[in-house]
C-alpha cells in the first residue's frame, strides 16, 4: 500500500485528501506544520509527500530542504501561491512537482501516480534519517552531530559538506561536485576550500583526525563517507 504524507494547516483540505485517498488505496499519514511533519517523514517514511508552503511554523521550501536533507521521496507541492518565483524556489529546493489551489482532485491524483511511479522505477536504495557510524552519529533531519552522548558544533558550512558526502555514504563524491553543491557553481576550481574543511571536520569527528577511518580522500579524485 502506498503511503501519502499530507502536509496542510487547512483542516479541510486534509479532510479533503485523506476521504479521496483513503478510497484510492493509500495509506494516510497528516501533519499540521512543518516540526510535525518533519518527525512524520522520519517516522512514517512515506513513499510520497503533499506538502502546502504556508504552514504555522515554518515555510514550506524549510520543509523540502528538511527532507532532501536525506530522502529522495517525491515531493508535490499543493499551494495558494502562483507567482512563478515562488514555484522555482520550491522546485529549486527540491520538490517534484507543483500543484496551485484550488485544484482539481483528478489531476492531483494524477501526478502523485506519475510522482510515485517515477519513484519506484528510479530504484536505489532507502535513505535512513538517522546515519551512524562507529564514532558518531549524524542526524540528517535535525542537522545535528552527536559524539561521546554530546553534541558536536559545526558551522554552516562544515555541514554542507558533511551532508553532502553522508548522503552519498560509500559512494565517490568529486571534488567539483563537492565544491558545487556546498559552494555553487563558480567555486568548482577551489579545491583548497576543501582540505580546510575536511580537516575541521575530522578533527571534530574522527578519532584519529591523521588517520580517518569515516571522511577518506580518494586523492586527485574526490571524497567518501563510510560507516
Amino acid at each position: 500500500m502506498t503511503k501519502v504524507l499530507v502536509i496542510d494547516d487547512e483542516p479541510q483540505i486534509v479532510r479533503a485528501l485523506r476521504i479521496n485517498l483513503t478510497a484510492r488505496g493509500y495509506q494516510v499519514l497528516t501533519a499540521h506544520d512543518g516540526t510535525a511533519a518533519l518527525r512524520a517523514a522520519a517516522e512514517g517514511k512515506p513513499d510520497v509527500v503533499v506538502l502546502d508552503l504556508g504552514l504555522p511554523d515554518m515555510d514550506g521550501t524549510e520543509v523540502i530542504a528538511g527532507l532532501r536533507g536525506w530522502s529522495r521521496v517525491p515531493i508535490i507541492v499543493l499551494s495558494a501561491r502562483t507567482d512563478s518565483t515562488d514555484k522555482v524556489e520550491a522546485l529549486d529546493a527540491g520538490a517534484d512537482d507543483y500543484v496551485t489551489k484550488p485544484f482539481g482532485m483528478d489531476e492531483l491524483l494524477a501526478r502523485l501516480r506519475a510522482a510515485v511511479r517515477r519513484s519506484t522505477t528510479g530504484g536505489g536504495e532507502p535513505e535512513e534519517p538517522v546515519v551512524t557510524t562507529a564514532s558518531f552519529v549524524v542526524d540528517l533531519v535535525a542537522k545535528k552531530v552527536h559524539k561521546d552522548g554530546g553534541e558536536v558544533h559545526l558551522t554552516p558550512t562544515e555541514w554542507g559538506v558533511l551532508e553532502v558526502l553522508v548522503r552519498n555514504r560509500g559512494r565517490l563524491v568529486a571534488q567539483k561536485q563537492l565544491l558545487q553543491d556546498v559552494w555553487g557553481p563558480a567555486y568548482v576550481t577551489e579545491s583548497h576550500y576543501l582540505r580546510v574543511y575536511l580537516a575541521q571536520l575530522r578533527r571534530k569527528l574522527e578519532p584519529v583526525p591523521a588517520h580517518p577511518r569515516h571522511l577518506i580522500t580518494e586523492p586527485g579524485m574526490g571524497y567518501r563517507f563510510e560507516l
